[in-house]
């Protein structure tokens, strides 16, 4: 290359005299003519070649000639004609001596020729669809880096040289710039993609520069400022992150990972020799490797599908990593630089500079692994949830009893969480050991040249805070995953979702402070097991932050004792401390990656087991095209509820011609309910064939309700056909109901059906059956809940020979004797075998057990049914005993949920709605949240916490100074003096510092502990001691979102966010001391810095504020949804409606991500900008000090540069660490919310105990009682005055609305009294009296537990009740026998039997007050009369209160009470009131009782 420049009359290719030994440094013209012209030219021609590949593999579509794309082609063309001007023009003016003039005649031709290659590449790039070109902006940032060099030379000589080539460089310059400029610009849509989202998000039109400044985000930002987002103003999710997308793939490949675990499996099974059992020991060994094999294929997954992109990510984190290790090699020059007197001023601009490049490279590349890794992280999210739903369509009964919805939900939410932070931490696992070792090597060169072996004492600190660190993360980790997250969390959620669906009974029963003190049971447990996790973190923490003084301490200590010769100065010093401070990130980093790995890898265990269970077999039932023949047939049919468990089905044989109707009879557990899963595959079919042909639809026992409306729930994702849906509406008895509905069938049901009554409900879930026109109807004892004379206009109408489905295949299980005789067949049951089966006339005709039965109980059924003609609209509605709130909230237009005042009227789309969905409140946090938070913790304890801040950083600050100091001490004889007091000295500080660490991050542990104690209680206690009204309009799914995510929040996320945000504020404070120390002219700089970081910091929150709580309301419907389908998976899967449910809750996660994807770039705008700040006070502490050279001391320079360069991780901590704190405050305010809600009153009355036996005698007195269902409405009670003296019998009767159930629901003090007041036995009410409510809510646990939740009495007592509500038996036989473990919900009873668990829990109270309403629905008639028998002898004591169904069941009682209106219209014995002819009378002749 000289020889070449040599030629042309240049100098040598390189000078070190003239380039670096000097005050004025230049490069050669030899360099500067080729090296700087030949470098870009290079670059393009050598990648060109794998960029095309690159854009001939991924087409994107054409984009047409824009005039972004003309003006580049133009500046182009200019570019390249400028280079063969300059060819020609040097070969005609030097055509004599060309030989000497060869290198200024190849650039120009080189360069010409690589920007017609640059051309070619952007109309390639046009043709292929791409937007934005990086290939090309790295080009012309080369193109114009390469010319600034000669740019200065040109400059220095000025335009008399040469004023033609002076112009025509700048001219050229200044189109490369343009050409930059340009590339800073994306490009418009190819054709035929045109966006027709509503608001797309904009990062799909950013250009390069955009992507990696984070700049296309700043609408968003600046639109958050002005006014507080609305979930319309976020963008639709990017098509890459959508469910649809990502599962739609993940799916196949986790289908075929499961194929391979199972062929795992049987090939184990295989190995075990026939016949033969596995000890318990390998059994259980086996699980655990099943579990762990799950989760790592699930693991293999998931790397599958998004380790691509994520390996993009770790690219940017290793280019981050090595411009973090130059800055202190920086540092070091920068140091000699300072030492050196001789040394030009330009080298220490140049390494200021430097410095400055480094770290702004340093951020984007940070920033860039932090968007992979958090985008990953959501589609991981996005993939699991995904997964865990769409198995929680096909888990079969088996699996599905081995995790509750608690537990479910908590795989979606805390479990996708920890996934989440695994992937974001995970590099650190493989990369800190690497960045230590850097460390390591790089502090013993520095030891080598300056401190020799002592750096070895170094090390060995290094190696023995790392395996403590290891131990305590280790040890947090075992706590964290197996105490809280495992087993208390877990438990305290699922008894908080039992307490949430089976509110009714906690109200009747006064069961909630029992309840609550078994929920603050698990919370204790919890908040101790976080307490020990703490105290170690704390530790941890404590370790960490000392780690670079105890490193640099055993350094420097070892350094100064081994040689009175050694002495330390700036440069040993500074420079080991930058490489300390940089080995306490991977150090901090690395126990916390660890332990994140540990929980994702619990947590993938977890999603593996349940990924992995059993599902539904495909061949349990054979499915086929509707044709002639039979239409469902069972072959020798044995079926269990598990592959392990009993059969509950036995010989089953069964075949059913096509439009025939089948009723199905037995006692209850008989396995009715198991048939008809049988014949749905619902069960484990041990041996024999079913076949099923057409469609199905199904009717099951307990009626699935969706929180929708009521047409929502009867055409069930159909298209609606009018005439059809008003002809199902009047067979199943819904019009007159939808009168009364004020929005008609527009009307909203809240969740879980909660606001309807039982028989209300039954007829929807049959409506919706109906609806359907499917060819097989299973109807699970669908007229059980109805009143007799609607159950035969339902059966008239519907199910029998004339109904609507008279054409159709009908299998109807029931125990309403009167629908028998028009049975085509009849089965008979008996403990899961078909005893008898024929027609009515057959079966009675062999008089066995059937006939005799028919005899027994018939006569009585067809009087009741008689009795029943006349009523139908006055039984229509009147089922239970919540049904008059339902009517009282229509009327009123949610009257029961909390409104506030200016609320006044709803608007007309309104009228009909019940629900409130979850809002987000908007602005910024108010004032008194953070009042309340700290106001629970108390300022004697906040203000000791500031002040141990401060001292732990002025222990800090008096340590580096002091070092400083030392390295300044002059040399005096080749040695420092008083090494040995200033080591003490520099020893005590750091320890100090050490223990005031340890000291505020425990103390603000407890605090955190202390507000997160106080703040569940509250939201426990304003959620129990709310009204019915507030469960009905409010989904459990937004209560359990508090519960659960809001208050995992609050205990770790807020006092970490502390812990954060206080430490960086005093460290921030500390740098700014310092740097402002060494050049007070700094303030100059720090002043402008500080408002523009407080002005970024200012958009920021607001923003991300509100991105926070829209995200959090967004996560409620979610896992409402997720409730909503576990519990109805029966049914959806019987109606064929997974896709649809499926898509559903798709939208859902997708509409929660739009929010969560702006979160998280929202964080990486803010760092991206402030770290550029940061920057800008590395830049002005190096630049000033360099013109400070001549005053400052070498030390102060390097404790103010090297305290400099964590600015930048400092101010994007403290806005982070802010933000969190802000963020989760939200948390705080989600959980207040319920504070200000409408409440019930007092649980006792002060003052007043009651004796345990209370109440003794049984009487009731109402004084002028009034009740009314919010303030400022009519009353639903007027003035009602009524004396009921012990062991009255009295029935309470009225038309719909006449206040029967307003009077219920006031003795029960499920509402308030508005005015006068009642007392039992001389006593204000509270509430503690018996219910049989219609709604069976068992809870997990004990069947003992179910029936005696506190222990309160003996088993003989308990085995007494069971006796009386003829469940001994049953129980006898069960192999725990009281210790039976009932499934969440009491899933694994049949509903018949949970109804006599439920009354048997009535009987055991033996209150003296006796509620009765719907008692025995859901059982066999013979059961029915046995209980009645019971009712009548055991409660014989009792004062009982019955609410009628059916008028003949009341006309033997003391009194009876005709309500009207709110009013007490008639009240005497059944026959003095027939004999005065009034209200009552015409009712019983209706009935056809007189």
């Amino acid at each position: 290359m000289d020889a070449f420049c040599r030629l042309s009359g240049l100098d040598p290719l390189w000078d070190w005299n003239r380039t670096w030994y000097t005050a004025n440094p230049d490069l050669t013209q030899c360099f500067q003519n080729t090296v700087l012209v030949w470098v870009p030219c290079i670059y393009l021609w050598l990648l060109a070649p794998f960029y095309c590949l690159h854009l001939y593999c991924h087409d994107r579509g054409r984009i047409r000639m824009s005039c972004l794309c003309t003006a580049k082609m133009v500046l182009g063309f200019l570019l390249a004609s400028f280079g063969f001007v300059e060819f020609f023009y040097i070969l005609l003016e030097r055509s004599q001596e060309i030989q000497q003039h060869m290198v200024f005649l190849l650039s120009p031709i080189i360069r010409s020729m690589t920007v017609i290659l640059a051309l070619c590449i952007i109309q390639l790039e046009r043709v292929r669809g791409c937007r934005s070109s990086v290939f090309l902006f790295l080009f012309w940032v080369l193109a114009v880096v390469c010319s600034l060099v000669p740019l200065r030379a040109k400059i220095q000589l000025g335009i008399a040289s040469d004023i033609v080539r002076y112009l025509a460089f700048f001219s050229y310059f200044t189109i490369q710039l343009a050409q930059l400029f340009l590339c800073c610009f994306a490009d418009q849509p190819p054709e035929g993609k045109t966006i027709l989202e509503k608001n797309p998000c904009p990062v799909k039109d950013a250009s390069f520069l955009s992507k990696i400044l984070f700049w296309w985000f700043t609408g968003l930002v600046v639109k958050g400022y002005r006014t507080p987002l609305a979930a319309e103003d976020l963008w639709t999710l990017r098509e890459e992150d959508t469910s649809n997308k990502i599962i739609s793939e993940l799916q196949q490949d986790w289908t075929a990972e499961c194929a391979k675990i199972q062929k795992q499996e049987k090939a184990l099974a295989s190995g075990v020799a026939l016949g033969s059992r596995l000890p318990d020991q390998a059994q259980l060994l086996r699980k655990l490797q099943k579990e762990q094999s799950s989760g790592f294929f699930l693991l293999r997954t998931l790397a599958r599908k998004f380790g691509p992109y994520f390996l993009t990510g770790t690219l940017c984190i290793i280019f981050h990593d090595a411009f973090m290790f130059a800055i202190p090699q920086v540092l070091s020059l920068l140091l000699g630089f300072m030492r050196d007197e001789d040394a030009p001023l330009w080298k220490g601009y140049f390494y200021a500079t430097l410095m400055f490049l480094l770290s702004c490279l340093q951020s984007l590349f940070n920033h860039q692994y932090m968007y992979t890794c958090f985008t990953v992280g959501m589609r991981v999210k996005t993939a699991v949830m995904g997964l865990v739903y769409r198995k929680s369509l096909v888990i079969n009964s088996a699996a599905r009893r081995t995790c509750t919805v608690g537990e479910i939900v908590n795989l979606v939410s805390a479990d996708t969480q920890k996934l989440m932070d695994f992937v974001v931490y995970f590099n650190a696992v493989w990369l800190a050991p690497i960045e230590i070792a850097l460390c390591l090597f790089f502090l013993w060169q520095v030891c080598l040249n300056h401190l020799g072996p002592s750096a070895l004492a170094g090390i060995a600190t290094v190696i023995l805070i790392f395996p403590l660190n290891g131990f305590i993360a280790k040890k947090r980790s075992k706590l964290q995953v197996k105490a809280i997250q495992m087993k208390f969390m877990d438990g305290r959620i699922r008894l908080m979702n039992e307490i949430l669906n089976g509110i009714k009974i906690l109200k009747f029963y006064a069961w909630e402070k029992a309840f609550l003190e078994q929920v603050l049971g698990h919370r204790e447990k919890e908040l101790k097991a976080l307490k020990k996790s703490q105290i170690l973190y704390s530790i941890s923490i404590a370790s960490f932050n000392s780690s670079s003084f105890l490193i640099a301490f055993a350094m420097f200590g070892v350094y100064v004792t081994l040689d009175d010769r050694n002495v330390l100065d700036a440069q040993k010093v500074f420079v080991s401390m930058a490489l300390i401070n940089i080995l306490k990130t991977p150090l901090s980093q690395l126990p916390f990656a660890i332990s994140t790995t540990m929980q994702a890898m619990v947590s993938l265990r977890r999603l593996g087991k349940y990924l992995c269970s059993e599902e539904l077999r495909v061949d349990n039932v054979s499915k086929a095209p509707l044709s002639s023949g039979k239409n469902v047939a069972i072959e020798n049919g044995t079926f269990s509820w598990s592959a392990e468990g009993p059969p509950c089905l036995k010989r089953i044989n069964i075949h059913v011609p096509r439009g025939s109707l089948v009723a199905v009879v037995g006692h209850v557990g008989s396995g009715k309910s198991s048939l008809l899963s049988a014949m749905l595959g619902e069960t484990e079919k041990r041996t024999g064939r079913v076949s099923v042909k057409g469609s199905v639809a199904y009717v099951p026992q307990q009626a699935w309700i969706q929180n929708a409306t009521v047409q929502d729930n009867i055409i069930f994702g159909r298209e609606k056909m009018k005439t059809w849906y008003h002809r199902v509406l009047e067979a199943c008895a819904l019009l007159p109901d939808l009168d009364i509905l004020p929005a008609g069938d527009a009307t909203e049901i809240g969740e879980k059906g909660l606001n309807l009554s039982g028989g209300q409900k039954q007829r929807v879930s049959l409506a919706r059956a109906v609806y359907r026109k499917a060819d097989v109807y299973l109807l699970d004892d669908p007229l059980s809940a109805v009143d007799a004379h609607v159950g035969q206009h339902i059966f008239d109408k519907v199910i029998g020979p004339k109904g609507v489905l008279r054409d159709k295949t009908r299998i109807l299980v029931t125990h309403g004797m009167s629908f028998l005789p028009q049975a085509d067949h009849i089965l008979v049951l008996v403990d899961g075998e078909i005893t008898e089966s024929g027609s009515y006339q057959e079966l009675l005709s062999r008089h066995g057990a059937f006939a005799d039965f028919i005899h027994t109980f018939a006569s009585t059924e067809r009087k009741e049914s008689a009795i029943q003609r006349g009523e139908e609209i006055f039984h229509l509605l009147v089922n239970s005993l919540f049904l008059n709130i339902l009517l009282k909230n229509y009327h009123t237009n949610k009257i029961l949920c909390p409104v506030s005042e200016t609320d006044q009227e709803q608007v007309p789309e309104d009228l009909g709605k019940l629900t409130e969905a979850d809002k987000a409140r908007t602005g910024r946090v108010r004032l008194e949240m953070y009042q309340k938070y700290f106001k629970t913790i108390g300022l004697a304890i906040i203000i000791p916490i500031v002040f141990l801040y401060a001292f732990q950083q002025g222990a800090s600050l008096a340590y580096n100074y002091w070092l400083s100091m030392w390295a300044d001490d002059p040399v005096v004889n080749g040695t420092q003096i008083d090494t040995d007091l200033k080591l003490t000295v520099f020893g005590a500080l750091g320890f100090v510092q050490g223990i005031a660490i340890f000291g505020t991050t425990v103390a603000i542990s407890i605090c955190g502990i202390i507000a997160s104690r106080h703040l569940h209680m509250e939201l426990l206690i304003n959620v129990l001691r709310s009204p019915m009204s507030f469960f009905e309009c409010t989904p459990s799914g937004n209560l359990l979102n508090r519960f659960a995510k809001e208050i995992d929040a609050i205990d770790c996320m807020v006092p970490d966010g502390l812990k954060m945000m206080l430490s960086y504020v005093f460290k921030l404070m500390e740098v700014c001391i310092i740097v402002l120390m060494a050049t007070p002219f700094a303030a100059v700089i720090i002043l402008p810095l500080a408002f523009l970081y407080a002005f970024v910091q200012s958009f920021y929150v607001a923003t991300s504020c509100q991105l926070r709580r829209l995200e959090a309301v967004s996560r409620s419907p979610i896992y409402t949804h997720f409730n909503e389908t576990v519990q109805g998976a029966s049914v959806i899967r019987a109606f064929g409606e997974q896709p649809r449910f499926i898509l559903q809750a798709n939208q859902r996660v997708d509409f929660n991500q739009t929010s969560y994807f702006p979160r998280f770039v929202a964080t990486r705008w803010l760092a991206v900008n402030l770290e550029f700040v940061g920057n800008g006070v590395v830049l002005a502490a190096a630049i000033l000090s360099v013109m400070g050279k001549n005053t400052l001391s070498p030390g102060i320079v390097g404790l103010a540069v090297s305290h400099s360069l964590q600015v930048t991780g400092i101010l994007s901590w403290i806005v982070r660490s802010w933000t969190d704190v802000e963020n989760n405050i939200v948390s705080v305010e989600r959980v207040n919310e319920y504070a200000d809600t409408a409440k019930e009153a007092s649980w006792s009355v002060e003052g007043s105990s009651l004796p345990l036996a209370w109440p003794q005698r049984g009487t009731l007195e109402f004084q002028d009682y009034g009740l009314q269902y919010r303030k400022g409405l009519e009353l639903a009670l007027k003035g009602i005055t009524l004396n009921i003296h012990e062991r009255e019998r009295v029935g309470i009767v009225g038309r719909t609305g006449a206040g029967k159930s307003s009077l219920a629901l006031g003795i029960f003090r499920i509402l308030e009294a508005a005015k006068g007041k009642i007392f039992i036995d001389g006593r204000l009410s509270p509430a503690l009296l018996n219910c049989n409510n219609p709604d069976p809510v068992l809870f997990s646990g004990s069947l003992r537990m179910n029936l005696d939740p506190f222990d309160t009495y003996t088993d003989e007592e308990v085995w007494r009740s069971l006796e009386l509500a003829h469940l001994k038996n049953f129980v006898s036989n069960l192999p725990d026998k009281l210790n039976h473990e009932c499934s969440e919900g009491g899933e694994n009873l049949s509903l018949g039997q949970r109804q006599l668990v439920c009354l048997a829990r009535a009987l055991l109270r033996k209150t003296k007050i006796l509620v009765l309403d719907e008692a025995t629905a859901a059982v066999d008639l013979e059961t029915d009369t046995l209980i009645q028998s019971t009712i009548r002898t055991q409660f014989e004591d009792c004062t009982v209160l019955t609410i009628a169904h059916r008028l003949n069941t009341i006309m033997d009682y003391t009194r009876v009470i005709v309500m009207d209106r709110g009013h007490i219209s008639e009240m005497d014995s059944p026959a003095n009131l027939i004999a005065q002819r009034g209200q009552f009378y015409r009712m019983c002749r209706e009935a056809g009782l007189v």
